[in-house]
C-alpha cells in the first residue's frame, strides 16, 4: 500500500468517526431527553437537549474537517481541490462557531 492510499483511507476513517459521533450523540441526547423531559422543570430538558446535541454536532464537524484536510492536502493536492477544501472548511467552521455561540449563549 502506498502512502497516498493509506492517507486516503485514514481521511475517510476520520470522517466516518465524525459521522459516528454525530449519529451516536444524537441518539444518546434524544434518549436522555425522552427519559427526563417529564421530570425536569419546563424548558430545562429542551435547552439541555439542544446544548448536548449541538456539542455532538460540533465535535463531529471537527472530525469531518480533519478528514477533509488529510484527504485533500495529502492525497489530491491540486489548486482546485485546495480551494474546494477551503470553502468546505469555511462553511463547517461557520457552522461550528454558530453552534458554539448557540450553546454558550
Amino acid at each position: 500500500m502506498q502512502f497516498t492510499e493509506a492517507m486516503s483511507i485514514a481521511g475517510y476513517a476520520i470522517e466516518a468517526v465524525g459521522v459516528f459521533v454525530i449519529v451516536l450523540g444524537s441518539i444518546i441526547c434524544s434518549a436522555v431527553f425522552v427519559r427526563t423531559f417529564r421530570h425536569l422543570p419546563e424548558g430545562t430538558a429542551y435547552s439541555t437537549y439542544r446544548r448536548q446535541l449541538a456539542r455532538s454536532i460540533i465535535l463531529g464537524l471537527e472530525f469531518l474537517i480533519a478528514g477533509d484536510i488529510i484527504r485533500t492536502v495529502v492525497v489530491a493536492d491540486t489548486l482546485e481541490n485546495i480551494a474546494v477544501l477551503g470553502l468546505i472548511i469555511l462553511i463547517r467552521s461557520f457552522l461550528s462557531v454558530t453552534l458554539h455561540l448557540e450553546v454558550e449563549g
